[in-house]
């Protein structure tokens, strides 16, 4: 495994490989990794037998009082597990390599980032798609694999991806859980013990809803208080949003009845800690 931080050496590399005619996977990250990144690397190496893993904490995604500059990390960590799962590159540049002087041009989706994370977070998808587009052109991969706990951010890259014409496979991978349902996130490591147990608010209300929606109820309001309830009933709760929406477009539904992928969908603060989590259901069924 070899470790790269200029965009150069990234690009020649890449080139040599594509001159070979062999084909690159790309697994973007912010590093301190746990088992749900370990999983995108295994899916990565299943369809090319490069595979890049980028390592960098994007500035340009995070808003005023977030938590860039406590943003957890262990890189020779993540380095020693990387090399186990048979990464070939880790691409770990610099914050000026990526944002030189004057940097000055982002790239911005008009209609997706307006839902769920992007309202109360309304830089965060204009820095994650100028990172991800950087990193594809940086990088030059045929597939790119993303987690599924941010479920608008893979749609914002589909459609990215769509709309500037990428030649790339965009593969989504399933939320990968801790034995008692919490969604792993490296953000996980803020937690203490008492809002570990009080985490769980948010596997337990998509598994809640799920149940609702079995025994025919099919207003989306309705079932959005009886969430709201539940939620905050665990202590150190603080919802940002419960969200019953078209897993496509994002946008709210109000009636569930003619709807066959909906995307149920929370991010719920636990202290300061900020989490999200989610489930696809068919509600036609």
């Amino acid at each position: 495994m070899e470790i790269f931080r200029t965009i150069s050496e990234m690009q020649e590399w890449s080139d040599n490989i594509h001159q070979k005619g062999d084909r690159i996977c790309l697994v973007p990250t912010m590093g301190y990794f746990h088992e749900g990144h370990l999983s995108l690397m295994e899916k990565g190496k299943k369809f090319c037998a490069d595979l890049v893993v980028s390592l960098f904490v994007n500035p340009t995604q995070f808003g005023e009082n977030e938590d860039l500059d406590s943003y957890p990390a262990n890189i020779e960590r993540d380095i020693s597990l990387a090399e186990k799962k048979g990464v070939t590159i880790i691409f770990m540049p610099d914050k000026r390599e990526i944002y030189p002087c004057r940097f000055q041009t982002y790239v911005e989706l008009t209609e997706l980032p307006t839902h769920l994370c992007g309202l109360s977070r309304p830089v965060h998808f204009r820095g994650v798609a100028t990172i991800v587009t950087k990193l594809f052109n940086i990088v030059k991969p045929d597939v790119a694999v993303f987690g599924l706990k941010d479920f608008q951010q893979i749609q914002i890259i589909r459609r990215m991806v769509k709309d500037l014409n990428y030649n790339i496979e965009i593969v989504g991978c399933p939320i990968v859980r801790e034995d008692d349902g919490l969604a792993m996130s490296s953000r996980n490591a803020y937690l203490s013990t008492e809002q570990r147990q009080s985490a769980l608010c948010l596997s337990k209300a998509l598994k809640k809803v799920e149940e609702i929606i079995t025994t025919g109820e099919t207003n989306a309001n309705s079932i959005k208080k009886e969430l709201e309830g539940y939620i905050e009933s665990f202590p150190f709760t603080k919802i940002d949003y419960i969200s019953l929406c078209d897993s496509e477009t994002l946008e709210e539904i109000n009636d569930l009845k003619a709807l066959h992928s909906l995307l149920i969908a929370l991010a719920v603060y636990v202290g300061q800690t900020r989490l999200i989590d989610n489930i696809i259901i068919n509600p036609a069924q």
